[in-house]
């Protein structure tokens, strides 16, 4: 038996609760995991794996195998990286997951550089919002804007994002132009965004001096899509709090104003994230180190509007 296959199949099918799932991230046949799974119970003369139709669960024994398999995977792993790393340059697959609009405005037109640094090193990039289950769907690290809510995972700060409140020509013509943020209670509309993940809404904080305004807001669109938010207030609908990268080329041309420029439109961090036993790898620790020279020498991250 190649223990070391059993071993990483049984994982990876406890990690997902599947195993067609679990066949699909490893690249293997269903039934090659299968007998892995079967053989490795065979073996240990105990069951792993509860399985039905509908649901696959772990055993007491195998809850206790699986933090000892965990274990013993992460230390080969961790000497063959350290080993390749001394010995040849980087090589392998890596799979990340980062937000459409970074991907498009700052990672892709930078990647050339990494991967003339790096050519042995495949990048499979995912550009999403929605929350990444970082090892059910075996994702090496993740780029996100925002707080690290869960303590599990390993987040390091790589930039900050600034935001700067504007609004479309046509709809400051129909509805004035807003003199302090509390007029949005009043006479004047949001266009709210909310999270994918929890459903809750973005708040719209507003700092001058030592005043703050957190507003709720009246409005009548609100999205969970960063695009369909630009194009919300392109088309007249409010007034949006947007990243500065996103909306420059908008300021630039006209199609935005800003608004309320004399308060602060606040900032986000940005983390690139990865579960602590998907260890720094040599590919995955030049990936996280490259990626954070990008961010912290990039206008985008740095940029106030003008």
């Amino acid at each position: 038996m190649d223990q070391l296959a059993a071993m990483r199949a049984f994982t990876r099918v406890v990690e997902t609760g599947s195993f067609t799932r679990s066949a699909d991230l490893l690249r293997m046949p269903k039934a090659t995991l299968t007998k892995h799974i079967q053989t490795l119970e065979g073996h240990l003369q105990t069951r792993l794996l509860n399985r039905t139709t509908r649901r696959v669960t772990v055993t007491p024994d195998g809850a206790a195998y699986y933090e000892r398999a965990l274990a013993i995977l992460h230390d080969i792993d961790e000497l063959d990286g350290s080993l390749s790393s001394a010995q040849a340059v980087p090589r392998g697959k890596l799979r990340i997951d980062i937000s459409p609009s970074l991907a498009t405005r700052l990672l892709m037109p930078a990647l050339p550089d990494f991967l003339e640094r790096y050519p042995d090193i495949a990048l499979d990039v995912g550009c999403t919002d929605r929350p990444v289950d970082l090892l059910g769907e075996n994702v090496d690290c993740v780029i996100r804007v925002g707080e690290i809510q869960d303590p599990n995972l390993v987040a390091r700060r790589i930039g900050v994002l600034r935001f700067v409140t504007a609004a479309s020509p046509g709809y400051l013509a129909r509805y004035g132009t807003p003199r302090h943020p509390l007029d949005f209670e009043e006479t004047h509309k949001l266009i709210r965004y909310f999270s994918q993940q929890s459903g809750r809404y973005h708040p719209f904080d507003f700092t001058r001096g030592d005043e703050v305004v957190e507003l709720t807001g009246r409005y009548s669109v609100a999205t969970n899509d960063g695009n369909a938010y630009i194009a919300a207030a392109l088309a007249g609908l409010g007034a949006v709090m947007s990243p500065v990268f996103q909306v420059e080329e908008h300021l630039a041309s006209g199609a935005l104003v800003p608004i309320l420029t004399d308060w602060g439109a606040g900032e986000m961090p940005i983390h690139v994230v990865y579960p602590p036993s998907r260890h720094l790898t040599s590919r995955l620790r030049v990936f996280v180190d490259w990626v954070a020279e990008l961010f912290a020498r990039s206008e985008v991250t740095r940029r106030r509007a003008a």
